[in-house]
């Protein structure tokens, strides 16, 4: 079998710069949607799009195992994590800078190779139905899979764009890999969030079960500008056909901000700004809205400035590798951090003490004339001849109330005086 594909990038009506990219080859389908906004995101997709196409330069073997095909997926996308991460240590004004990636690599057979990071998508349309083969790495999908909100809700929800997992060089990379297996008739469709997130199903579906993949490609970006798509949009639409890889005579198709700045009116590869028009109501461009980050999402989101719908989009979290770990060393923090507390306060207590009584005798205690329920803050530090039953009402009931002393000399010196207000032994 062999693919026959299109694809198209749109920068939209709203947005001034694409920070999309894609590329679709005989081998290769990806899609990567750029962020960062004044960190430029259209850096870091084109620049992963650089290395992840290599994997069309050197296509895979029809009798690959599905282990070592989904082990190029992960390499090739590694190499443009580095990649990026090269980038910002060379220019740091590209600190924050990141990019989705959701590709398909063709054994030349019946299987594709599936990778993903983001909130880009792959679909797969086959006998008239339509799947997704991708899970949004979004902070809605995760209100979603909790049941907390619908997938109606998430399309409307204020931090819909809120990315958890993406490829910025910085983070641990944590991709989605799997295996798909292909039939005569199939068709894939890998998209950025300027389409998914406004077309449901249905529509989608409607769309790639008539025509050529080029007019699905067209149609889905049309369709997507019309529902009110505020983002840039692209589409790569591959039908599986009958056929070697090698009788595949269309060229590659790479779109997008990898893509030259030019307009491109190649076979089914079209940049720029192709669908603007000029209808009523069109802003040209939205003002920067500093968008509010839920706590929920994890860690601080990357707000550079200017800030707008795409600067609060990535919201990275700590990787998951060694959290028990990490989890671990702040419970043992806590625990150090108490326990110095705990014997300062100790130490503080046994400089303490105060004169009571016990079985009617005047006794000199150590600790804070004090209680707790289960605890004994003081206990008898030196016992006296002094006995309660041969003082005065007054003084014996201040002894029993307990009597403060700002050291172990005045606690002593209090005992003196008491000693000196003793009745004579047998006295009435």
């Amino acid at each position: 079998m062999r693919l026959d594909f299109s694809a198209i990038s749109d920068v939209g009506r709203v947005r001034k710069d694409n920070q999309d990219s894609g590329y679709v080859g005989p081998h290769l389908i990806v899609v990567c949607d750029g962020v960062g906004g004044a960190a430029r995101g259209d850096i870091a997709s084109s620049t992963a799009i650089a290395q992840l196409r290599k994997l069309d330069e050197t296509p895979p073997d029809a009798q690959i195992s599905e282990s070592d095909l989904l082990g190029l997926v992960r390499s090739a996308l590694q190499r443009a994590h580095d990649r990026i991460a090269e980038l910002v240590d060379q220019n740091p004004t590209l600190s924050g800078t990141s990019t989705t990636a959701t590709l398909a690599l063709f054994d030349g057979d019946h299987r594709v190779g599936m990778g993903h990071v983001g909130d880009s998508r792959a679909y797969l349309f086959r006998d008239g139905e339509l799947s997704q083969l991708t899970h949004d790495h979004t902070f809605v999908q995760t209100l979603i899979d909790e049941g907390r909100i619908t997938e109606a809700d998430a399309r409307v929800h204020p931090h819909k764009n809120l990315i958890l997992h993406a490829i910025d060089g910085n983070h641990e990379l944590e991709p989605d890999l799997f295996v798909l297996d292909l039939q005569p008739g199939d068709r894939l469709l890998l998209c950025s969030d300027g389409c998914s997130g406004v077309l449901e199903a249905g529509r989608l579906a409607d769309i790639l079960s008539s025509g050529s993949p080029d007019y699905a490609a067209v149609e889905l970006v049309r369709a997507s500008l019309e529902a009110g798509s505020s983002d840039n949009v692209t589409c790569l639409v591959a039908e599986v056909v009958s056929g070697s890889p090698a009788d595949v005579t269309a060229t590659p198709l790479l779109v997008g901000a990898a893509a030259d700045m030019r307009a491109r009116r190649t076979r089914g590869a079209k940049t720029g700004n192709l669908f603007r028009g000029h209808r009523s109501g069109d802003t040209g461009e939205l003002e920067p809205v500093r968008a509010e980050i839920p706590k929920e999402a994890g860690a601080a989101a990357i707000l550079s400035d200017p800030v707008d719908h795409e600067t609060a989009r990535y919201a990275p979290i700590a990787p998951s590798r060694y959290t028990w770990l990490s989890r671990l060393l702040a419970l043992v923090v806590i625990i150090g951090v108490l326990w110095v507390i705990g014997a300062a306060a100790w130490s503080w207590s046994q400089r303490q003490y105060f004169v009571g009584e016990q079985d009617g005798t005047v006794v000199i205690y150590r600790g804070l004339d004090a209680s707790l329920p289960g605890v004994d803050l003081s206990e008898p530090y030196e016992t006296t001849n002094v006995t309660l039953d041969r003082l005065s009402d007054f003084d014996a009931e201040s002894v029993r109330e307990g009597l403060d002393a700002t050291s172990l000399d005045d606690a002593r010196n209090k005992v003196e005086n008491l000693a000196e207000k003793m009745s004579p032994e047998g006295a009435p």
